[in-house]
Order: C-alpha cells, then sequence, then structure tokens
C-alpha cells in the first residue's frame, strides 16, 4: 500500500502512453510540438510492467492518457495485456474520440469498463478551431460507436474557454442527457506555453454551477469516480454533471493519485516539476522489479501537499504541456 507524507492512500495511477494526438488542441499544445522522440518513450512492455509493480503496491485503478492514447502503435496488446496481468478494480481510458469507431470494440474485450472522451465545442467550425485539425463528425461517429459497444459509463470532459466555446453550456448538456451520458466541465490548467493569456480564457467552475443550476434542476450527488470531480445530478435523467475544479476549489486534500508519463517519469503532481525518473531503473533491473518498487514507494516522500496554480501569472505552472504528463 502507497502512503504519502501527508497519509493518503495512493491507489490510482494515470499513464500516458504518448505525447503524440492526432489534434492540437489550443489549451492542450502549441501549434507547432515538439514531440519526444520515439526512442525515448517507454516501450509498451515496460508500461506493462510498471502497471503490474503498482497493482502489486495496492493501486486498483489504472487509466490510460496521452496524448491520444489511440493513436500508439500495437496499443491493443498494452490494453489485453493489462487486463490479463492484474487484479484492477477499473481499468479505463480518456481520449479524443477520433479512433473509437476502429477501437471500441477491442476496448471493451479488454476490459475497459468506461472511458472518458473530450468533447468541447458541437459546432464543426469551433470545433476546428479548438482543436485545430480535428474532425467533430469522426468524433461523434465514434462517440456513437461506443455508444452501441454498451460501455457501463461513456463521460464527456469539455474545457471552456472564453470566446470560443463558453456559450455552449447547454447544447453539450443536453447532448449528454440525450445520450444518457455523464459530462464534465474542467477548469482550464496552466500547464505549457500557448497562445493565450488563461488568465483572460479562463472558466470559472463557480460560474457555470450559477447558469447550470438556473436552467436545470440540479440535486448535490454522492457520486464518486475515484477522481476529482463533484458531482451533480440533472433531475429526471440519467445524466451527471461533474465540475473539476483545481482553481475555484482545490481538490488536492482527498488526492489518491500520480502519473507516469509516456517517458518514465513519475510525477507525483500534476502542477509541480517533482519527479522521479522509473526508466532508468527498468531498464538496469530487467528482472528485478526491487529497485523500482524501492523507488516508487520513497517517492511518496516527495509528493506535494497541493498545486499551486495561479492565473494572474503569465507564465505557466510548470512549462511542460498536459500532453507530456497525460490528461
Amino acid at each position: 500500500m502507497l502512503i504519502d507524507q501527508f497519509n493518503r492512500k495512493i491507489n490510482y495511477i494515470r499513464v500516458s502512453v504518448t505525447d503524440r494526438c492526432d489534434f492540437r488542441c489550443v489549451y492542450c499544445m502549441s501549434e507547432k510540438m515538439t514531440f519526444i522522440p520515439k526512442n525515448d518513450l517507454m516501450s509498451l512492455e515496460e508500461i506493462a510492467r510498471v502497471v503490474r509493480i503498482f497493482n502489486g503496491l495496492g493501486v486498483e485503478k489504472v487509466r490510460i492518457t496521452g496524448g491520444e492514447p489511440l493513436v500508439r502503435r500495437n496499443i491493443d496488446w498494452l490494453f489485453k495485456t493489462i487486463d490479463k496481468e492484474n487484479h484492477l478494480k477499473e481499468l479505463t481510458l480518456t481520449t479524443n474520440g477520433s479512433q473509437l469507431k476502429h477501437k471500441a470494440s477491442m476496448l471493451k474485450n479488454s476490459g475497459v469498463e468506461r472511458i472518458n472522451i473530450s468533447l468541447d465545442s458541437l459546432d464543426p467550425d469551433t470545433f476546428m478551431r479548438m482543436t485545430r485539425i480535428g474532425k467533430l463528425n469522426e468524433v461523434l461517429e465514434g462517440i456513437q460507436h461506443a455508444k452501441k459497444i454498451g460501455f457501463k459509463k461513456i463521460k464527456l470532459n469539455v474545457v471552456l474557454m472564453n470566446n470560443l466555446n463558453e456559450h455552449e453550456v447547454f447544447n453539450l448538456v443536453d447532448f449528454a442527457i440525450d445520450s444518457g451520458f455523464d459530462i464534465s466541465f474542467i477548469e482550464e490548467m496552466p500547464l505549457g506555453g500557448t497562445q493565450f493569456n488563461r488568465n483572460e480564457t479562463s472558466v470559472s467552475n463557480d460560474d457555470i454551477l450559477n447558469s447550470l443550476q438556473n436552467h436545470y434542476k440540479l440535486s448535490k450527488s454522492n457520486f464518486a469516480t475515484g477522481g476529482p470531480a463533484k458531482y451533480w445530478q440533472v433531475n429526471d435523467s440519467n445524466t451527471k454533471i461533474g465540475l473539476i475544479s483545481p482553481h475555484s476549489h482545490n481538490f488536492c486534500g482527498s488526492c489518491n493519485r500520480v502519473r507516469i508519463s509516456c517517458k518514465g517519469e513519475l510525477f507525483l503532481c500534476l502542477g509541480h516539476e517533482e519527479k522521479v525518473e522509473l526508466l532508468p531503473l527498468i531498464k538496469a533491473s530487467p528482472h528485478d522489479d526491487g529497485p523500482i518498487i524501492e523507488a516508487i514507494i520513497n517517492s511518496m516522500r516527495i509528493k506535494p501537499e497541493s498545486h499551486t496554480f495561479d492565473l494572474s501569472d503569465s507564465k505557466p505552472a510548470v512549462v511542460r504541456f498536459m500532453s507530456h504528463t497525460g490528461g
């Protein structure tokens, strides 16, 4: 069991399998990205080993992220191997939806019961502006295909930005209600330098909640997925609205997770640079998990108490982009 210095139990890891993506979302990447050389990435076998080690240390939930995880070559093998080799309560995925039409059946057959799909707009022009190169119709086709496959839960993730998509709140919630999905609104996080001033583009979830309460009948929900979202039930529907609010409502006191980047870096907090390099240990000890286990256990001593995001600062909280660490 992993317990950090603030007596928080760590039972959840988010693993990035690639920093590459077939979109270039404006809050996640710069327009001209420099990606990590492929030779510097963990192999799929190394990722599977890391997951197995964490599972042995009491981690019960694994989320596969990116970049866009479904563009990683041979990703099918990784999902099937993780499902076969571990005893997890939950294996989940965050995706932009572009590949779901081709990968949804594989995911379902590999033990994935819940998926989160990023969907920031239902307007093709706005969607193109926010993703720079994404095609909304392909994502919507993927979402509908995933719905037909019959996952236990599908949740939409939305990052609202002033003067881009903040006016689509009700349209997105209505789409979720009509589809029988949950939906979460995520406050923009200041990772990596983008073309926007985040103090001007960021939308507070307090404002969103006020608007939603004036438009829908909502009830506070105790529903929890192990992540930081606080949920409200839309009355007379199957839809819950989640609010992930790193700025307006710091949720670090109950943090139960760490992140492993596609380079094998163990990040103890999304908003800090503290990390432990696991990949050199993995390569140096191909048949001995001991040094890796020791490094993971020792890392609990440096996990920060909280992030310190400050949107008034023109510089990003950390210089790495979200796609590097994993969403």
